[in-house]
């Protein structure tokens, strides 16, 4: 994410530009405690024979984007006037962050080989690159290396979370929070996790984030210019 400086809100919204929606940033620690209610649902899936979680490997790669976009399709698609992935480039992405994703901290869920619900998270590599001064020549791409081999990155960050229509409202992001924290906790170095660019019109998600005793911590703006300056605004509805 790009820096902005405090004036440019003003230069934005003195132009035209009116609020569309905002994203949430909300953190909570690793080991603090997680609700009833998540471990109650973790219980419950983990008695079912259908029921797996999986964290992501680099080795396999192929499958894992294969999984994400139908996850992603099916939780999303609807989402953001029906735009879809491909997994081609969901491939190309994923081999793209293959130098910074960590085994143990992405997880997804499957019903006998079906995927179900994923959840997406990296190392905050802002903990590697503020050492760089803003700078990624030669140099600081091997200085970033050593870093991210020799320098205990504290920090982890929510990407994407996803659950299929058919098991909305089930507890499964129960489930799957549950495994993927227990697993980390015993793995990682990971000390502070952020849920990052949750919508404020994503009322489900929120409620998630709020589930898990989090603390907003940032707030981002997604402006909207409306070029035909008679036409009535609208904010992005309500998921």
């Amino acid at each position: 994410m790009n820096y902005n400086f405090p004036y440019y809100k003003d230069l934005f919204e003195n132009y035209g530009f009116r609020l569309y929606f905002e994203q949430l940033c909300f953190s909570r620690p690793i080991f603090a405690d997680v609700s009833r209610v998540f471990r109650v649902m973790h219980e419950k899936h983990r008695r079912n024979p259908s029921i797996s979680a999986q964290p992501m490997k680099k080795n396999n790669l192929e499958k894992f984007a294969k999984d994400f976009t139908e996850v992603y399709n099916s939780a999303w698609a609807a989402h953001g006037e029906g735009k879809r992935l491909e997994e081609g480039k969901v491939l190309k992405m994923f081999k793209t962050m293959k130098p910074i994703i960590n085994e143990h901290i992405s997880w997804f869920v499957y019903e006998n080989e079906k995927p179900i619900a994923m959840w997406m998270n990296i190392p905050d590599v802002n903990q590697w690159i503020r050492y760089l001064n803003g700078k990624f020549g030669c140099i600081e791409k091997l200085k970033f290396l050593w870093y991210k081999t020799f320098k205990k990155n504290e920090k982890m960050v929510g990407l994407v979370f996803g659950v299929i229509p058919e098991w909305q409202r089930k507890g499964i992001d129960g489930y799957m929070i549950w495994e993927g924290t227990q697993h980390l906790r015993k793995h990682t170095d990971f000390k502070v996790t952020e849920l990052q660019w949750i919508g404020d019109f994503n009322p489900k998600m929120i409620k998630i984030a709020e589930t898990l005793d989090t603390t907003v911590t940032r707030k981002l703006i997604t402006y909207r210019y409306l070029f035909d300056r008679n036409k009535p605004f609208e904010r992005h509805p309500i998921l």
